[in-house]
């Protein structure tokens, strides 16, 4: 029997069905064999020396193919398990796989592991790779796989091996005299890992993530194709961590956590004014584009959200309590259901469409405590919300001006690298396929238009909300992080849901379409990503305090205040430091802080009516004379949709 091997150039050969795919590669060349670590066989990883018994796509791919780094951390994490065993005898391996950014493996270890112990790891695992021991791949019955583990106390594999469905093949991959366990696929051998990977971290971790099993021992690690790759992933580390949100708070004295609130944030005097500062931007815009605000209820009737669906698709993310005369109540996890309740309101007409709703409401959804993180994920956010009530033809029209207002809004703060996606149907759903077929068509139609504006676009399958299918925005940061912020969702269901209609041209009752749609998504977060993206050093226009006036001696505080109540006068957010301290330890705090800028005074400057102007990073010192410097400043610190409407208005004027 033959089998027919289709290349990726098109061209085919045929082979006798079992040859493998070595075989197949060194016939081609022995030198495309020498640096081949895997096939792509229609389309999946598989282990090079597997034989092909059916016609096939084919293509041979080396370690630097950006499809192997995940084969790359797979193989690491093998070498970690046999260097782990071979170093503490009687340390139980349970399951090694590839997560983002790198791979882990959890142990079963009576002592704990400590970071001292890394570099005797370390240097096992290099032995192990020098060793380039080929993975060969052997299929165990149940039978054998149990009764070997089992005489080695491995009593974790032994339960693995029995939550393997009954019908799938048992595979075990060895690498010289050590194996394991593992469904695959390997690269042709341990010295394929290469030299580029690092030990990060050991965390606890429960046994299957269940708190009722017995505790492991995770070590955490990455691994990449080269050298520079690894240097670069652990400079962005380094990065985030000298960026961290959590640790510039404290600083710049924004907010702070604690246990009596988990997941809710205390916002202090200057985090409290940075976030109405976003707050007020995204008002701003919001008017210029014919939305009207409204507020809604933070606790509503289980009865309501029965109605919506979130009673039988998010209750578990939502806070709910019972009062005394046993009427049940939820936080509001989400602010469309109000929303529809003010839309139905009053008789709306197909000539008042489309209405849009917007409000600044305060959600609750319940985020187990290992997944809390700062003001990025917490339990109760503010989100920019907003719903759009139109016609079925006017919803290409309304989520391409939502899509130019998101750009333009991300441009503001300084985000032009942004990828569009479109998240599909979740198999957890409201309303009909039909109703589902027509939404992911309008928003289908929709990515091409913006595809063909030169933005980069995806498809995310099965991960639209319960009630639609949705676009959602990433934004890239200033160390290459990806953060998914704006969405629009199509809704075809709650209106329904909620009998809500608009009178048509031929006063025919009609379900209007809610179009879903936020531009920061959670401010929380959004707010916590620019303090990372900027590590600290906001812009004039965003910073809470924007100015510290700081005297040298005594001599300058009158003129110190003077020049404090001139700046407030032109609208700068500013504050003096008037202490008995040396200049040098005021520039050092207030550095600290990320106050952008720093005007010093002394007996010069109040004679003479100037300020020295110091930047935030910069050893440099300016002098000015104080209105110069003030009109600086206080141009500098405009928000840029006030700049853009005081240029228009001094053109419309010309």
């Amino acid at each position: 029997m033959t089998i027919t091997v289709t290349y990726p150039d098109g061209a085919s050969r045929t082979f006798a069905a079992g040859t493998t795919g070595a075989a197949i590669a060194r016939g081609i060349s022995p030198s495309l064999l020498k640096r081949t670590v895997a096939m792509v066989r229609d389309g999946r990883l598989a282990d090079l020396a597997d034989p092909l018994d059916a016609d096939a796509q084919l293509e041979f791919i080396g370690r630097d193919d950006p499809r192997a780094l995940p084969l790359i951390r797979h193989d690491a994490a093998h070498v970690l398990a046999e260097a782990v065993q071979g170093l503490y005898p009687g340390t139980q391996v349970t399951i090694g796989p590839v997560i983002d950014n790198g791979f882990f493996y959890d142990f079963s270890r009576a002592e704990p592991f400590t970071p001292d112990e890394f570099a005797a790891i370390d240097r096992r695992m290099r032995e192990i790779i020098a060793r380039d021991a080929p993975f060969a791949k052997e299929e165990w019955t149940r039978e054998e796989a149990k009764a070997f583990f089992a005489e080695r106390g491995e009593t974790f594999k032994v339960e693995l091996v029995d939550a393997i469905p009954e019908g799938e093949s048992l595979k075990i991959y060895r690498q010289g005299d050590w194996l394991d366990l593992c469904r695959g696929p390997h690269m042709t051998s341990t010295g394929k890992v290469g030299q580029a990977f690092k030990l990060m971290k050991v965390a606890g971790a429960y046994w299957r993530g269940d708190a009722a099993n017995p505790m492991l021992q995770r070590i955490y690690a990455t691994a990449f194709a080269t050298q520079p790759e690894l240097d670069a992933y652990l400079h962005r580390l380094e990065e985030a961590e000298r960026r961290d949100h959590r640790r510039l708070g404290r600083e710049m004295d924004l907010f702070h956590f604690q246990e009596e609130g988990p997941g809710t944030v205390f916002w202090h005097p200057k985090g409290w004014t940075l976030f109405q500062t976003l707050i007020g931007y995204m008002r701003r815009r919001q008017e210029a584009a014919g939305y009207v605000e409204v507020n809604t209820p933070q606790v509503l009737d289980r009865a309501l959200w029965e109605t919506s669906g979130h009673w039988a698709t998010y209750r578990e993310n939502m806070f709910v309590t019972t009062t005394e005369d046993d009427r049940v109540f939820a936080l509001k996890p989400m602010n469309c259901p109000g929303h529809v309740q003010i839309f139905k309101n009053g008789l709306k007409s197909y000539r008042d469409l489309p209405v849009k709703i917007a409000e600044f409401g305060i959600v609750h959804r319940y985020e187990p405590s290992g997944a809390i993180h700062g003001i990025m994920r917490v339990r109760a956010f503010t989100q920019d919300d907003a719903h759009i009530f139109c016609t079925e033809e006017q919803i290409q029209d309304e989520a391409l001006k939502i899509n130019a207002m998101i750009l333009s809004i991300y441009r503001d703060f300084g985000f032009s690298d942004v990828v569009v996606k479109l998240s599909t149907r979740p198999e957890k759903r409201v309303g009909s396929d039909e109703a589902w077929d027509k939404a992911e068509a309008a928003l289908g139609q929709v990515l091409e238009a913006i595809a063909a504006q030169g933005l980069a676009t995806d498809v995310n399958p099965g991960e639209g909300a319960f009630y639609g299918p949705k676009l959602e925005y990433t934004l890239r940061d200033a160390i290459g992080r990806e953060w998914q912020c704006g969405t629009t969702q199509v809704d075809f269901n709650l209106p329904g849901r909620f009998g809500a209609f608009y009178i048509d041209e031929h006063s025919n009752k009609v379900t209007p379409v809610m179009i879903h749609r936020a531009m920061f998504g959670s401010l929380e977060r959004f707010t916590g990503i620019l303090i990372e993206n900027f590590a600290g050093h906001l812009p004039l226009w965003l910073s809470p305090l924007q100015v510290v006036v700081a005297t040298i001696t005594s001599e300058g505080d009158a003129y110190a205040l003077d020049v404090i109540a001139e700046a407030r006068r032109l609208g700068l957010r500013v504050e003096g430091d008037l202490r008995n301290e040396k200049i040098n330890y005021k520039v050092r705090e207030h550095s600290l802080a990320k106050v952008p800028v720093l005007l010093v005074v002394g007996r010069r400057e109040a004679a003479e009516r100037l300020v020295s102007v110091r930047r935030l990073g910069s050893q440099a010192n300016t002098s000015m004379g104080l209105a110069e410097a003030l009109g600086m400043l206080a141009a500098e610190a405009t928000a840029p949709d006030r700049v853009r409407a005081d240029a228009a208005v001094t053109q419309a004027a010309a």
